[in-house]
């Protein structure tokens, strides 16, 4: 039996009498009454091996679906076997934060790498590196938009709501507003955005496709924000980017999104990636770090950190972001996904998503009470109503090993990727058809 402990009881009394106690309760013995707790009712040490058999009784219990028609953010695509081959090489699964940068090639290199790929796929200037997820890349990304006089961020009511909930949660930290804009027909609506933009706002922020699934206008809408002196934010689905015209051309000032699509598993949740780019004229008040490509004094070919926008540091009250942690294995994971993919392939994957999907709209909304919610195009998600209690329709997907949509107001929101077979598309739709004849 083993057990793994910090120090022994002799080296804590040892640190205890240096500082001038005896004993535990004597450490303690200032704190306020009610601070320290008599039973903390913690179970008693266990082995290694009882420490596994309790976590493989854990793991045991989860429900590994083979059939999976969920998004809504988080997304079900084929990872090549090369990506996890690669990543979990030592030398990149224990590299962390490269400080000296002398010593750190190889880190700022794959940084560098991923900060290039992702200034290619949203066609904007410069990239960091170290964002947290695409929620928290949104709430920066509006934060380095606000302006001594424009602190009201503008956000489609089209955006997933999860990320709304992060940006309105920075903000209300901030002391800045967050105002959101209609949608009509499933889209952010060009109207209402032109007839909020006033001297107060500072960025509009949409989402490309949005989490309906539609596609937007986004040029048009970006046009509107830019007239009214506003930035213009655009969060993407990396995979949706190979195929739509990118951020860049569509006039974003600074784009957004999760990179989990890019090689890294569901994962119940994480740990995730965002990316973010912007345009040259905002990349000062990128946040987070940038590396750059320079020569060392031999000429040969190096890496820096070219800005570390981490105010927080010496000056916390110009802070715009609490970033200080260290992505790369993450975004290294998406460097190596879209290596091995290459442009070819990523516009593939793109493609089967979208003829899939638009295959699986055909079928489902073929079926009595199964009507498409929108007209829109879309790219692999959409929504359709559902003529009975969705919970319930989905315990029997469920029962039949198909993780079914997400409920939504107005029906279920749907989402196919390039790993759903016309075969699954084929069951789903038979079970739908059960039943709605009950």
């Amino acid at each position: 039996m083993a057990y793994y402990v910090p120090s022994t009881e002799d080296e804590q009394l040892e640190m205890m009498r240096a500082i001038g106690v005896s004993s535990w309760d004597d450490l303690y013995a200032g704190l306020p009454a009610g601070l320290l707790l008599e039973d903390l009712n913690i179970p008693a040490g266990l082995s290694e091996y009882g420490a596994r058999v309790m976590m493989e009784g854990l793991a045991s219990e989860n429900r590994i679906f083979p059939s999976i028609f969920r998004g809504a953010g988080a997304y079900n695509h084929y990872i090549p076997s090369l990506v996890k081959q690669i990543t979990s090489r030592e030398e990149f699964v224990t590299s962390y934060t490269p400080y000296q940068a002398e010593i750190s090639q190889g880190t700022l290199q794959s940084i560098f790498e991923f900060q290039t790929m992702m200034c290619e796929l949203t066609g904007l200037d410069a990239s960091n590196a170290s964002i947290y997820d695409g929620a928290s890349a949104a709430a920066s990304a509006a934060a380095m938009c606000r302006a001594r006089n424009r602190a009201v961020v503008l956000i489609s009511e089209a955006a997933n709501p999860r990320v709304i909930s992060v940006v309105e949660t920075y903000c209300y930290a901030a002391g800045a507003g967050v105002k959101k804009i209609p949608a009509r027909d499933g889209v952010t609506d060009g109207e209402s955005l032109a007839a909020m933009l006033d001297d107060s706002v500072a960025c509009v922020y949409i989402e490309q496709p949005n989490y309906f699934g539609l596609i937007e206008d986004a040029s048009e809408l970006g046009r509107i924000a830019h007239s009214g002196g506003a930035k213009f934010v655009m969060g993407v689905n990396p995979i949706a980017a190979a195929v739509l015209r990118t951020p860049g051309e569509c006039g974003a000032d600074v784009a957004v999104g999760e990179a989990q699509p890019l090689g890294m598993p569901l994962s119940f949740g994480g740990p995730y990636l965002g990316f973010m780019t912007a345009s040259s004229d905002m990349a000062r008040h990128l946040p987070g770090r940038i590396v750059g490509e320079t020569v060392d004094v031999d000429g040969k070919r190096a890496f820096v950190l070219t800005l570390q926008a981490r105010e927080q540091h010496i000056r916390r009250e110009r802070a715009s972001s609490n970033i200080c942690s260290n992505q790369a294995l993450c975004a290294l994971t998406a460097s190596v996904y879209l290596t091995v993919m290459g442009p070819h392939g990523l516009r593939q994957v793109a493609d089967h998503c979208f003829s899939k999907a638009h295959y699986a709209a055909e079928q489902i909304s073929a079926v009595k009470g199964f009507e498409l919610a929108h007209e829109g195009e879309f790219f692999h998600e959409f929504v359709t109503s559902c003529p009975m209690d969705s919970e319930s329709l989905l315990r029997r997907l469920e029962s039949r090993g198909i993780l079914g949509g997400l409920p939504v107001d107005g029906g279920i929101l749907w989402c196919v990727t390039e790993m759903n077979t016309r075969e699954e598309i084929d069951e789903l739709t038979a079970i739908l058809r059960e039943a709605v004849r009950g």
